[in-house]
């Protein structure tokens, strides 16, 4: 619905543009934009954002040191220079100046460049490390740069389009104490842009919401934030939020996780509206020339006045609880590694635990969504490469092509597990098969007792005997991964990687490691609300009944001996509150000691407590060299144990020997 506007009222019609992208894609990328842009014409759209790099993709890591790639990124501005006829378009790219590099936004305007604007605050903590690559531009500078016999202005940049002042605050501007935002404000500015490419973390999204939303009621503005889209480039996930503010209000919110290849979140801003919030606001106004301005020759059309599409109802359910974003970011990256890898599907050892069980869970999830999201026949576009999907008629038999489940029986293995395992490839509709392995395992049992001249016993040789067990299993698994051309998905979880409990090319392998952020409790916990509650609260996988119903085992000794993880290393509620108290913050034997106590008060006596200390603090630091050799993992939350993008840590070490006699000292221990 439309209606006449006095002519006093200005309005315009802004989006934001998500994209999913690829470092280096240059094709496909360059697709992406293109086709955004045309849709963002068709809706009438005067100004759009898209994201932050995304002409070369975000995540191309040390190719940004290539003078190619710099140059190959020009080459595609051009390229898109010419498609913004009639339109305001902010595109990221990195720009060399004076032989360094830059993370800017170019504003184009009606089929022409008009300036770069560049990051003044480079993260370099967090999974970040822009500082490697790039230079954070001074406050206040601008300069001029040489393209193809023409300059352009760079640098510190307002941009005016009739009298209408448009700024920037590059992703991470927008996160430090001193934004630019402020400065921004104090010249009068209309519109503040936000590129980013904010990796996910769980309730990340409410944090945007908030500095959307205070900086467009603080510095009186209208505020279109815009992130990038899917798996970019193998651990980073980005959940494509869009947020468009206005003095205060939001008035336009896009889907996350979503299977599209660009989204574009439309609103009408009212710039006088905003400026009425300036003008009562008594603050001095800064007329020192801090910012360049270049002009733009361009006319903003008349914009009809349209019902935004927000709704609070619809903001409030794009910020997911905890389970329902682990649930819509792990299957969204799993499918989009699966798709960019050209993969045929996925492969793992289905053991019947809750690891395995959940892993599987997440791959039938991605196609589900991914079918709910753009349709059966936008699914079989996404996996254009694979001639067996586009032979497909139906959602279950992709699944059946996609998801292989092998279930790996020794004698230590129990009918419980093997009929958890059956019975939910079953329910997920899963390529499911069984094998045993017991023959292999015992002739490489009888190869190395003929090798030492004794006999591998229980007393002696425990750990031995269940590696051997975990071992074999990984070339029959890897041999169906190779004859699929599928990507093989390893099982462990965090809780396993802080304590090392895993072995080593036995349940590592893979090429991806989908839950290794996620620690075991939790993961539990997602399984039953996912046989009861489930995505949206209507996805539910009833073949996890058998699962949610088995204590937690390795299955390697034999079953007489009852094994159980918890009692190999510890309560898996303990283990997670050290791991937080002893790597995520830092805190030495003896100050984790007293919090246990209060933490778990009444459930487990010191002695319990003590001794799962000393066993985490040693199992932690012996095991830094498994860490280093996990296959990649996704990143969701600041408890990551990643040692390449987020948790370093030596892997020789003293192993806190001194610091765990320090807390038995202090506590009389």
């Amino acid at each position: 619905m439309s209606f006449n506007i006095p002519d006093h009222m200005k309005l315009i019609k802004v989006a934001a543009g998500v994209l999913n992208q690829t470092p280096l894609d240059w094709k496909n990328n360059l697709k992406n934009i293109l086709d955004c842009i045309a849709e963002a014409r068709k809706q009438n759209v005067s100004l759009l954002c898209l994201p932050e790099l995304c002409i070369t993709g975000y995540g191309c890591e040390d190719m940004f040191y290539a003078p190619g790639l710099c140059d190959t990124a020009l080459k595609q501005l051009f390229i898109i220079a010419e498609a913004t006829q009639g339109m305001i378009v902010s595109i990221g790219l990195p720009i060399r100046y004076h032989n360094r590099v830059f993370n800017a936004a170019c504003l184009l305007a009606d089929g022409k460049i008009w300036g770069f604007a560049c990051k003044k605050n480079l993260p370099g903590n967090s999974i970040y490390y822009e500082p490697r690559w790039f230079h954070a531009w001074e406050n206040g500078r601008q300069s001029e740069l040489e393209l193809n016999g023409q300059t352009y202005p760079i640098g510190d940049l307002i941009f005016k389009v009739e009298g209408v002042k448009i700024g920037y605050e590059i992703c991470e501007d927008a996160w430090v104490a001193n934004r630019p935002g402020r400065e921004l404000y104090l010249r009068g500015i209309d519109i503040i842009l936000n590129p980013s490419a904010s990796h996910f973390e769980f309730g990340k999204s409410f944090v945007r919401e908030r500095f959307v939303l205070d900086a467009s009621r603080a510095f009186g503005v209208s505020y279109i934030y815009v992130n990038l889209l899917g798996n970019e480039s193998g651990r980073a996930v980005f959940d494509g939020d869009a947020i468009i503010a206005s003095a205060g209000q939001g008035i336009a919110s896009g889907n996350r996780f979503n299977y599209e290849d660009f989204i574009v979140t439309p609103a009408v801003i009212d710039i006088d509206m905003t400026r009425l919030s300036q003008v009562q606001n008594k603050v001095h106004v800064n007329d020192a020339d801090t910012y360049g301005t270049v002009k733009i020759d361009f006319t903003f059309p008349p914009t009809p006045l349209e019902n935004n599409a927000y709704t609070l109802e619809a903001w409030e359910s794009n910020g997911y609880m905890r389970e329902e974003e682990f649930a819509r970011c792990i299957s969204m990256a799993m499918f989009d590694y699966m798709r960019k890898s050209r993969s045929n599907g996925w492969v793992l050892s289905l053991s019947g635990g809750a690891d395995s069980s959940a892993i599987a869970c997440l791959c039938r999830l991605a196609i589900k969504m991914c079918v709910e999201n753009i349709g059966f026949e936008g699914l079989k576009r996404k996996l254009w490469f694979s001639k067996p999907v586009q032979a497909c008629n139906t959602e279950e038999e992709v699944a059946k092509l996609l998801i292989t489940c092998m279930y790996q029986a020794t004698e230590n293995s129990s009918e419980d597990t093997r009929h958890s395992a059956e019975s939910l490839a079953e329910s997920l509709g899963a390529d499911y098969f069984e094998i045993n392995i017991n023959n292999l395992v015992k002739e490489y049992r009888s190869l190395v007792e003929g090798g030492l001249g004794r006999k591998l016993t229980w007393e002696t040789d425990d750990v031995t005997l269940q590696n051997i067990q975990a071992r074999v299993r990984a070339p029959s698994i890897w041999m169906i991964a190779n004859t699929k051309n599928a990507l093989l998905l390893s099982t462990s979880n965090r809780s396993e990687a802080a304590v090392g409990y895993a072995t080593m090319d036995g349940d590592t392998a893979g090429s991806i490691s989908p839950i290794a952020g996620i620690d075991k409790q939790f993961l539990r916990h997602w399984l039953r609300w996912l046989e009861n509650v489930g995505v949206d609260g209507r996805i539910r996988f009833g073949g996890l009944q058998a699962v949610n119903s088995l204590q937690p085992t390795a299955e390697l000794r034999p079953l007489d001996k009852k094994q159980t993880d918890e009692e190999d290393l510890m309560p898996y509620d303990l283990l997670n509150a050290i791991e937080i108290a002893a790597i995520r913050d830092k805190r030495m034997p003896k100050e984790v000691l007293p919090l246990m106590e209060h933490q778990f008060a009444g459930r487990y006596n010191r002695e319990v407590i003590v001794r799962s200390i000393e066993r985490f603090f040693r199992l932690w630091s012996r095991n830094q060299w498994k860490r280093e050799r996990y296959a990649p993992s996704f990143h969701v939350d600041d408890h990551s144990l990643d040692p390449k993008t987020w948790c370093r840590f030596p892997i020789l070490s003293g192993g806190f020997e001194q610091e765990l006699e320090e807390m038995r000292k202090e506590f009389g221990l």
